[in-house]
């Protein structure tokens, strides 16, 4: 069975010396002592490893079944859900007016990537809620607040998104379900949505779903959406579930991985609605759901390479196979543990640093969307907007990619089932493609983010990248490593920027065609930057004797492999990026 260790050194590390949570002067972080957020990733880390990790193969394997309507989850969800409901994790940083235990986004954060790491098909039963509780909490009214979110918070009640519809998805102004006015101010919710993450289990005794649909009359595309509370059953006026709603689970799709998460095609036949918000105003409560489910899904791309690379490096120390090039490592034995290879060993490395690269972008990012909402600061949240879309496409991929890295680490035995790095590969896969594919994340910052108020976030960027540089140039050893590195890969980034900018109105081909790869870039010097502030705290804790040195030099090491090994990829991005669109639409459609 794979193994997973909680990352919890590496987290604190993080928190208290690369982004001194303490001093960021934002509300809520001054509590987050070291003691505080200790115990936090302890006991979470306890019930991922203990708990949610030794059901991930075996809900792997059997999976959920259907029947007269109703979803059974895989043995021993059920137990380990109502020990996640009854911690309170569910609610970690929601609002404690509503029985939230009011904690910072970024604790969540950390604490969501452990439970991902562990068991990422449960986790997105109480994930999908979260986005869920979010868009009721900004665009509901006092009355749904009130009514909803404490039993979701709780975890009595489980919330869903329903977005897409058999014949589109991405392009939600062709969704064809249909939301009829009723006399007593309710809706009759009409239409069919597929792949809906957990929208039928057995974990909670009733199911929100917050439904898109069109109101009769109201404007086309987009601009006529609106967006529903559709519960599974009907709440009572003293909050207890009654009439069933007349809706339905009618189809489990069968699919590559997340087999424990039941993925439905929902049914709506005139079922009971609520308004959320303004009429024809639902795309931006949608939006609230999809931001936050994309931040999420590019920890889980990041979370699944992290145990990939867990059970990597235990099999690579422990297998033995072929002699060291120079001296045996174990010479007493038949052969030396694989690690001693430098393949093998180049292997490790290019997953170690991305999962700790990436864990750090995330935790930064958590940490803008603090700032944004406990300081009302609109440069955070024009930053994180930004960063979104490469936060979930960049990650994801290399996420994937460090599953793929693992199991080629095991060789043959990784491609078993016994092993458990196949699993890791399957579920890692599906975080390219929902909430948005990949595709649609680079086209999404090309072409809407990066020219937001005329492109003052992307300049909010280079001046925390140039700062850094500017202020720690003067320690020749980070220089010569680390900044100047960063440097040169901020440099093509600015050129690929000036070359859409260039290219943008004249041929937007030419800005499209290298979206995936500007994607890419940036989030390449987006991790630079990530290990040059590692650096300067590994090196800062050195100097002062903090800090464990092992764990320290460590961290120096990693970095300067992925200063030297990875981030000169995006030389290679921005080159793609100039030779623009010709050769990519040169082949007519009849020719392929």
């Amino acid at each position: 069975m794979p193994i997973y260790t909680p990352p919890i050194d590496d987290m604190q590390f993080l928190l208290h010396e690369v982004l001194d949570i303490r001093s960021a002067a934002i509300p809520g972080y001054a509590d987050l002592d070291r003691d505080t957020t200790a115990a936090i990733l302890d006991e979470a880390g306890k019930i991922a490893a203990e708990v949610l990790a030794p059901l991930n193969a075996t809900g792997d394997a059997e999976g959920c079944t259907l029947e007269n309507g109703a979803v059974r989850t895989p043995s021993g969800f059920r137990a380990a859900y109502e020990q996640i409901a009854a911690g309170g994790w569910i609610g970690l940083d929601a609002d404690p007016a509503h029985g939230g235990q009011g904690m910072p986004y970024l604790v969540n954060t950390a604490v969501g990537e452990m439970f991902v790491s562990a068991n990422m098909a449960m986790n997105m039963y109480w994930g999908l809620t979260h986005g869920a509780m979010s868009a009721i909490h900004e665009h509901g009214s006092d009355a749904q607040k009130a009514l909803y979110l404490p039993r979701m918070i709780a975890g009595i009640w489980s919330g869903t998104m329903n977005l897409t519809e058999p014949h589109c998805g991405t392009d939600l102004g062709l969704i064809r379900t249909r939301a009829e006015p009723q006399p007593d101010g309710s809706y009759a919710i009409t239409g069919t949505k597929i792949w809906i993450s957990a929208g039928e289990h057995d974990l909670t005794e009733n199911i929100i779903h917050l439904v898109l649909a069109k109101i009769p009359g109201g404007p086309e595309g987009t601009k006529g959406i609106s967006l529903f509370i559709v519960p599974k059953f009907l709440p009572d006026a003293e909050g207890r579930p009654g009439a069933r709603n007349a809706l339905a689970c009618v189809g489990l799709e069968h699919k590559m991985g997340i087999h424990a998460n039941a993925t439905c095609v929902m049914s709506y036949e005139g079922a009971t609605g609520f308004l959320v918000g303004e009429e024809h105003k639902g795309m931006r409560a949608m939006f609230t759901m999809m931001n936050e489910a994309r931040l999420g899904v590019g920890l889980q791309g990041y979370g699944q390479g992290v145990v990939a690379y867990q059970n990597a490096l235990a099999w690579a120390k422990e297998r033995l196979q072929g002699r060291a090039p120079s001296v045996p490592a174990n010479p007493d034995g038949p052969a030396d543990p694989i690690m001693v290879h430098p393949d093998v060993r180049r292997n490790l490395m290019h997953q170690k640093s991305l999962v700790e690269g990436a864990r750090a972008f995330t935790f930064w990012g958590a940490q803008l969307i603090d700032r944004a909402r406990r300081c009302n600061d609109d440069g955070a949240e024009a930053l994180i907007s930004l960063l979104t879309p490469v936060i979930k496409g960049f990650l994801t991929d290399k996420g994937f990619e460090t599953t793929v890295l693992a199991q080629q680490t095991l060789g043959g035995t990784g491609f078993t089932r016994a092993a458990g790095l196949e699993q890791f590969v399957r579920d890692a896969r599906i975080t390219m493609i929902y909430e948005g594919t990949n595709g649609i994340q680079s086209l999404d910052l090309v072409g809407r983010k990066l020219p937001q108020e005329g492109g003052r976030a992307m300049r909010d960027f280079f001046e925390i990248v140039k700062a850094f540089i500017r202020e720690n140039e003067g320690d020749a050893e980070l220089k010569a490593g680390f900044l100047d590195p960063l440097k040169a890969a901020s440099k093509d980034l600015q050129a690929a920027v000036l070359y859409f900018v260039e290219q943008g109105i004249r041929s937007p081909a030419n800005a499209l065609a290298g979206s995936y790869d500007f994607m890419h870039l940036f989030g390449h010097v987006c991790l630079g930057l990530m290990w040059a502030r590692i650096a300067h705290a590994a090196r800062a804790g050195l100097a002062a004797g903090t800090g464990d040195p092992a764990f320290l030099n460590a961290k120096l090491v990693t970095g300067r492999y992925y200063m030297t090994r990875q981030l000169p990829a995006t030389t290679l991005h921005l080159a793609r990026i100039t030779s623009g669109a010709e050769t990519v639409m040169a082949l007519e459609p009849d020719a392929f």
